[in-house]
């Protein structure tokens, strides 16, 4: 696993620049919802509050001087964030508890989770699908858009209105946390039990973890609300890694969760 973190630089050298994982740092201390993604942080983070935590969860340079070039994930830390994971997937598979899979990058992670959904279902599991066709309305740099909640193989997304909805057109990039309150909505409104786990990124972990729903996911060195929800208790693991590298890249990371799990793909 080490050797394939750093052959895909899912790990090592990643591609996320030192700049914009300082100027995103920037903006979740000064409270910018963009970088909070759901969460309010508990504490007063300032930058070299946050450096420190990211240079330990992560492995990137905690020094405010180093500014330019790209950054580092410790790979030996992303396989105790994936051990940590898979312990997790293992404990809620064996309650058979419900669980709901989201996800803010489709093109890049929609086929990871879909093998945590197939795995978990044959496990027992509930994977829930509330809200499916909802409309859900996210601010974005172009003003409020109107995107639709949409599941593939039990992920979670979000589309244009006018997609068609098939694995071959997979979904909007979002960091909101709007989509997991709709499905959450749906599902209390509905009567039904809330997912004991919440697996995803971006909004969907952030979001889960402020409303008190144990939640775990991957995220990238320029996305530092996971970490710090990890950091106050709010989210149970966060797996540095990055976030952007080619689909097929991540199915030997689902294989390896699973099979720690005990659990068949």
């Amino acid at each position: 696993m080490r050797a394939h973190l750093l052959a895909a630089r899912l790990a090592g050298t990643v591609a996320t620049t030192r700049e914009r994982s300082l100027s995103r740092y920037r903006m979740f201390v000064a409270r910018d919802p963009r970088a909070l993604i759901g969460l309010e942080p508990e504490h007063d983070w300032r930058m070299g509050d946050l450096l420190r935590l990211m240079g330990r969860q992560c492995g990137v340079s905690d020094d405010p001087r180093h500014a330019s070039g790209q950054d580092v994930i410790d790979p030996d830390r992303t396989i105790v964030a994936l051990d940590a994971f898979a312990d997790r997937l293992a404990a809620v598979a064996a309650a058979g508890a419900p669980v709901l899979i989201g996800t803010g990058h489709p093109h890049r992670l929609l086929g990871f989770y879909a093998g945590l959904a197939a795995g978990l279902s044959a496990a027992g599991c509930t994977v829930l699908t509330p809200a499916q066709g909802r409309s859900v309305d996210i601010t974005t740099r172009f003003g409020v858009r109107t995107y639709r909640l949409d599941y593939v193989q039990g992920v979670a997304m979000v589309r244009e209105p006018g997609a068609r909805g098939s694995r071959s057109e997979p979904g909007a990039h979002t960091h909101s946390p709007l989509p997991l309150r709709v499905a959450l909505a749906a599902v209390t409104d509905a009567g039904g039990p809330l997912p004991a786990l919440v697996i995803g990124d971006h909004g969907w972990v952030c979001g889960a973890g402020q409303l008190g729903i144990e939640a775990i996911g991957p995220a990238d060195t320029d996305d530092p609300a996971p970490f710090v929800g990890e950091a106050e208790g709010r989210v149970s693991v966060v797996v540095p890694l990055d976030d952007t590298v080619r689909s097929d890249y991540y199915r030997p990371l689902t294989r390896y969760v699973l099979n720690r799990a005990c659990l068949s793909q």
